[in-house]
């Protein structure tokens, strides 16, 4: 018979290996979690189909139906919720709508649950293709769960200030890669033709606008390419623009044919909620980054040894052609931001860090 306090019950938003948030803040750490003598089950709020359209436009009614199907099944599973010791809660159970779920658990079940976030979700933000879920979203929710929670792991310190003000017991959890069996695959400085690289969701694709006119500039000067990795292709015109659908299957493949990253960001309280997740793939894979000089960057990015801030076009314009130009400097940037990673956002340097949350 299986240790009923070594069950854990694990509460996101989308099903598995799709979402960069749940694949790096838990789905990552399964096998750790099976190793130290836990069982882990993973509830999704949409199911596949659901999250097939749920970032498209349109599909009202095809929404509106895995909205039910969503809520139907939080419903059904508070009647298996005490075989469950911990519960591991990503962002909300449910995406809009009060806490009901999630109250359920604490007070009236007294479960331990392990809330995480790495945005600053207290921020009314909704993309474009579902706007209207805008009225029926609840960021007061956050306040609440976060007092609820018997330990709340956020992404970054920004995060971390946020949730003290609500609970006493919060742990600084950054977002991590496997630098041993994934992110393992390091980039060729050693070409002829230079590749920038972005990589994010079509939400996030807007901060690009930031850099794009330093792009025009040095596009007038040199060749090279500039390669887009999301889910959906960029609506904006630049020369010599590739453009590469996001799978999970080639992500890391796509970024280490890449020589240099970008991770333009707007400052403000949204942006500095942000993980960097981006810098953290990059570097990883020995991909010197430039990056705006917002939130959690500044203690990734040592400005001159493992990257660039750019405050302006200019200093993005600037900052771009020096890695372009020298292929040394890029290795060197390059090895010294794969060792950052290991030592500070990797999953070996943060398996004991998350096996604690469930202690």
């Amino acid at each position: 018979m299986k240790n009923k306090k070594n069950e854990i019950l694990i509460v996101v938003q989308y099903p598995e290996k799709v979402s960069p948030g749940q694949r790096f803040r838990f789905e990552l750490y399964k096998d750790v979690l099976k190793k130290n003598g836990f069982s882990v089950t993973t509830k999704p709020f949409l199911d596949q189909k659901g999250y097939e359209v749920i970032h498209q436009y349109g599909f009202f009614f095809t929404k509106f139906l895995a909205l039910l199907r969503g809520f139907l099944n939080r419903f059904l599973l508070l009647f298996s919720i005490n075989q469950y010791d911990f519960i591991f809660l990503q962002r909300e159970a449910t995406p809009i709508g009060p806490p009901i779920f999630e109250w359920l658990c604490t007070k009236l079940f007294k479960k331990k649950m392990i809330y995480d976030f790495d945005d600053a979700i207290w921020i009314k933000s909704v993309s474009d293709q579902n706007s209207l879920a805008a009225i029926f979203k609840n960021t007061g929710k956050i306040k609440m769960i976060c007092k609820w929670a018997f330990k709340v792991s956020c992404g970054n310190q920004f995060l971390c200030d946020y949730a003290l003000q609500n609970n006493s017991n919060v742990v600084y959890n950054p977002t991590c890669v496997d630098t041993d069996l994934k992110h393992n695959v390091l980039a060729n400085h050693n070409v002829e033709r230079i590749t920038v690289v972005w990589t994010g969701s079509f939400s996030t694709m807007t901060y690009l606008e930031i850099v794009l006119p330093a792009l025009r500039m040095l596009q007038e000067k040199y060749d090279f390419d500039v390669k887009i990795i999301s889910n959906q292709p960029p609506s904006f015109d630049l020369k010599n623009l590739k453009y590469i659908a996001w799978t999970e299957e080639n992500e890391v493949a796509e970024l280490a044919t890449s020589q240099i990253g970008l991770m333009p960001l707007a400052d403000d309280e949204w942006s500095r909620g942000k993980c960097g997740f981006k810098l953290i793939q990059y570097m990883a894979l020995e991909i010197p980054a430039i990056s705006s000089p917002v939130g959690v960057n500044n203690t990734i990015i040592e400005d001159g040894i493992n990257g660039y801030f750019a405050n302006s076009t200019i200093e993005w314009y600037n900052a771009i052609e020096k890695l372009m130009l020298d292929k040394a400097l890029r290795k060197k940037m390059g090895g010294a931001g794969r060792k950052k990673i290991i030592e500070h956002y990797s999953l070996v340097s943060n398996e004991a860090n998350f096996i604690r949350l469930f202690s």
